[in-house]
Parts: C-alpha cells; structure tokens; sequence
C-alpha cells in the first residue's frame, strides 16, 4: 500500500470516530499570539483540527496533506462553519510542489509529522517576527513501544537546536507520552 492509500484508509476510520477535529492542546494555549488577521501554513494537516482553529480566529490558512481524504473532510469542515482554509493535496516528499515565496506566512504548525527536509522550508517561507509551532515524537526511553520508527521520532532536544537561533517561548520533552513540543519566534 503507498503511502497516500495509507493515510487515505487512517483518515477514513478517524472521520467515522470524530464528532469534531480538535487542535492540538498545547497549540491551543499559546493562542494569544496568534494575531487575528493572519496567514498561517499547516503542514501536514491530517483532519484540519489545527487549521480549523487558527481560521476560527480571522486567519486565511493554508491547510496541506497527502491524504485527499483528510483534505476533503478538512475543506467541507471549513465550509460548513465559513472559515478560510485552502485546503490542498500535496506529497511532502517532493519538495518541488512546495514553491511558495519567500515569507509569505505569518505562522507555520506542523503537528506529529516528521520530514527533517523541511526545516530550511519552514525557516524561509516564515515572516520575521513570525511564530512556528511543532509537536512530534521524541526517542523517549519510556516509549520505545509506541510503534513508530525512530527515523520518525526526533532526538532529545532536537528542536532547541535546530531553533537554537529563534526566540523560543515554549519547549517540552514528555518523556512519558514521547512528544517534543516548541513555539518559537523567528528573529
């Protein structure tokens, strides 16, 4: 099965258990950063609960995945409350579709997806001043059970130091449930 079937058949089974996509907790309480009025990138977005929320408050998102069911879901969801998502199909390991301008978004969130590549990206397509957030899967000693390779798991502060040079306003390593969390400001 490639990798878009994949996410497509995971998508279709969360769709059939969600009364309604929710974003991401820690996300949710750095809300009052985000500017009302902004753009805003969500890269991988799954079922749009990051994308939904930072639209519910006056931003024109830019919501991206593999999974053209998830991105279909994500586009109906936002139509039916009148929120400003354009949602798009897009395989982020052909970096040749990403091909936005330089600083164009005021926030970028990229939420349990793992592409080290897209760094550089993330850093140029940011607007100085501009905050990114991203939580994924850490190399925790407590969660080496979690079912997801360690290729897709970053490394202890991995994050700190690939942001090293931003103004970073929050990090956590949860050893216990095996995430890494920052919200950082580019300078």
């Amino acid at each position: 099965m490639n990798t878009k079937d994949k996410w497509n058949l995971k998508h279709l089974n969360r769709i059939t258990q969600l009364t309604e996509p929710q974003p991401n907790p820690r996300l949710k309480k750095l809300a009052s950063y985000f500017k009302e009025g902004g753009t805003a990138l969500d890269i991988a977005c799954g079922l749009g609960g990051n994308s939904l929320f930072l639209a519910g408050m006056n931003n024109q998102v830019e919501a991206i995945d593999i999974s053209d069911v998830a991105i279909n879901y994500v586009q109906e969801q936002a139509a039916k409350d009148n929120l400003s998502v354009q949602p798009r199909v897009t395989d982020l390991t052909d970096l040749d579709t990403l091909n936005w301008p330089s600083n164009p978004f005021d926030f970028i969130v990229m939420s349990y997806y793992l592409d080290r590549s897209l760094f550089p990206i993330v850093k140029n397509v940011l607007k100085d001043g501009g905050y990114f957030f991203m939580e994924t899967y850490y190399q925790s000693p407590y969660t080496e059970e979690q079912g997801v390779s360690d290729q897709y798991k970053l490394k202890s502060n991995e994050l700190l130091i690939e942001f090293g040079d931003w103004k970073v306003l929050y990090f956590e390593e949860n050893e216990q449930e095996g995430w890494q969390s920052i919200f950082c400001q580019k300078r």
